[in-house]
């Protein structure tokens, strides 16, 4: 537990003194205010942490409140208390930056646990990530290989994540690795000692999903032959990984929901619930707001599972890190397949760092394995990679030709000249499609906008280019 300072906020005395004197009791610093008026007041004057409001109350209404709370102190944490809420309003608090809504009339348990995971947020929120990240457990993070800025500070972040229970998003692109980051979360954890249960919500087929995850009684379907717990009550004191959460069905996000909310799991074909205390885990390589927007995923499930999200970059993001990916990978294959490579040349590296890794470390790996099972010994070079890892290399003899004449050059404008000369023409052989002219320069999609934007290169320039 979180000790932090908290102001409670409701137009009933008994409810206010009530929430007070139990806060207090658990060790918080606790201010009252009887209606939100005078808690915006108070909250010019003192320093705090989290927030609990009623939602219904004279003068302005809670959702009013958190527009103006967030608009002046965005990082404070509030929990909404209320005995009318709905579906509509559940999700209008949320999107206005609610940090979890509690029903009345509302348990001691429950209010301790929104509490402490609220406040357990507001540490998050409040650390500074300023400066070269520090990993200080990165002998325990062997597993996630990586010395580039944007990998040290996802590691860093991944250690303060885990030193709290509240419930994680990991974004990324397909093989990029959140499954070993949901690990390294749990690894460091308090929770250590528990299960690491995963699931993979689009391996499972839909009809079958709800029972692995809920379990089921003996005789709710055909094939019931006896009770089984599912990876829910499997993961209680651990924590639960939900990949790929975006393909889950919308009748299962409802369920998962309401288990996000109560914190209990009912059997399918069972007629009573059971406490579960597990941390959750979900990981996508899908836009999520996307899909909420189109109406493909609940907003009040995306606003549950995003506490803390975390976003882990592409390979072609942090090419820095490809030598030491490579390393590891042909040091671990020599082991297992019993070969004796001892490394990549210079231009076979030069041509990996060149790719753009749509398969991302995935790829990287299977290509070594590949690799590694063909060469058997000696260096790898560029004849022993396949013909699309070494198309993007720019090679030496691009500018052999070059030659500096007798009386000198202006040698901004001719590097402006051949730059704007290779934009051109990957261009043209992506057939104007920006992305993949991006990728064939190996540029950031944005870097190679901004240089169109900078030599004025439009479609119509395109076409008369070609």
């Amino acid at each position: 537990m979180h000790n932090g300072s908290i102001l409670v906020i409701d137009d009933d005395p008994k409810i206010r003194g009530f929430l007070t004197a139990f806060l207090q009791y658990k060790g918080h610093q606790v201010t009252q205010a009887s209606d939100a008026i005078e808690a915006l007041e108070l909250l010019g004057k003192v320093d705090v942490d989290l927030v609990i409001t009623d939602l219904m109350m004279p003068k302005l209404n809670g959702l009013e409140l958190i527009k103006k709370l967030k608009a002046v102190h965005p990082d404070i944490v509030v929990i909404v208390c209320s005995a009318f809420s709905n579906f509509e309003m559940t999700t209008n608090l949320l999107k206005a930056g609610a940090f979890f809504c509690l029903d009345k009339p509302f348990n001691l348990e429950d209010i301790e646990a929104q509490v402490n995971r609220g406040l357990e947020h507001r540490m998050l929120q409040g650390r500074n990530f300023k400066g070269r990240p520090v990993v200080k457990n990165r002998s325990r993070l062997e597993q996630i290989v990586g010395e580039s800025e944007k990998m040290l500070s996802l590691l860093e972040l991944v250690e303060k994540v885990a030193e709290t229970d509240s419930t994680v998003l990991i974004q990324g692109e397909s093989g990029t690795g959140k499954e070993l980051v949901a690990w390294a979360i749990h690894a460091l954890s308090k929770r250590r000692e528990g299960n690491f249960v995963p699931v993979n919500c689009a391996a499972i087929p839909d009809d079958l999903l709800e029972s692995e995850l809920f379990g089921h009684t003996k005789g709710a379907f055909t094939g019931a032959v006896t009770d089984r717990i599912g990876r829910f009550e499997m993961a209680d004191r651990g924590t639960i990984f939900l990949d790929e959460i975006g393909d889950m069905k919308s009748s299962l996000q409802v369920k998962l929901l309401r288990v996000l909310q109560s914190r209990e799991v009912e059997p399918v074909g069972g007629m009573q619930s059971r406490k579960i205390n597990a941390r959750f885990i979900a990981a996508t390589n899908q836009n999520l707001e996307q899909m909420v927007e189109n109406k493909h995923f609940r907003e009040d499930l995306y606003y549950r599972l995003s506490v803390v999200p975390i976003v882990i970059p592409p390979l072609r993001e942090r090419t820095e890190d490809i030598p030491l990916l490579a390393e590891s990978f042909i040091k671990r294959m020599n082991t297992e397949k019993k070969k004796r490579v001892q490394g990549i040349s210079r231009d076979a590296m030069r041509a990996l760092c060149s790719y753009s890794w749509p398969g991302n470390i995935r790829e990287l790996e299977n290509l070594i394995e590949r690799l590694i099972i063909i060469k058997g010994s000696g260096t790898i070079t560029v004849e022993d990679l396949p013909d699309k890892y070494v198309g993007r290399i720019v090679r030496n003899d691009v500018v052999s030709d070059l030659q500096l004449p007798v009386d000198g050059l202006c040698l901004n404008s001719v590097v402006e000249e051949f730059e704007t000369r290779l934009i051109t023409e990957a261009l043209l052989k992506s057939g104007g499609n920006k992305k993949e002219a991006a990728q064939l320069l190996n540029l950031k999609r944005t870097t190679f906008i901004e240089k169109l934007k900078k030599r004025n290169i439009s479609p119509e320039y395109l076409a008369t280019a070609s």
